[in-house]
């Protein structure tokens, strides 16, 4: 019997976002090491590179939705299928504008939670 018992994180989306990310954070220290801005700079630009890729990799499928999946879909290479329609939740998802059961928590009248009634938003703020 094996000690993992969840899959968080194990996809190639992921591992894919960690070495680019892993990469970027060597040359953001290497820069503050030798004192060099162009190294951050560049160490940074890699950094931001690998939360786009991550971000695209997990919009084609090669990422997982927040939460548990089946044990089924653990393996490294399984695809989800239900990423072009996004995931409930998902704040990559929603940025993307996947809408699908884009939030998970129904609001609450103000009635029942005392709350005075919402301004409107003429009333500017």
């Amino acid at each position: 019997m094996s000690g993992h018992l969840h899959d968080e994180g194990h996809t190639v989306a992921g591992w894919t976002g960690f070495g680019i990310a892993t990469i970027g954070t060597a040359a953001v220290g290497a820069g503050v090491i030798m004192a060099s801005v162009p190294w951050a700079v560049v160490g940074g630009a890699v950094i931001a590179v690998a939360v786009l890729v991550t971000w695209y990799l997990h919009l084609v499928g090669w990422g997982k939705p927040p939460g548990h999946r089946p044990r089924s879909q653990w393996p490294l290479g399984v695809r989800d299928t239900g990423a072009r329609q996004g995931h409930p939740g998902c704040v990559g998802c929603r940025l993307a504008g996947r809408t699908r059961g884009t939030s998970t928590l129904e609001p609450r009248p103000a009635a029942a939670t005392g709350d005075p009634e919402p301004a409107s938003a003429e009333a500017g703020g």
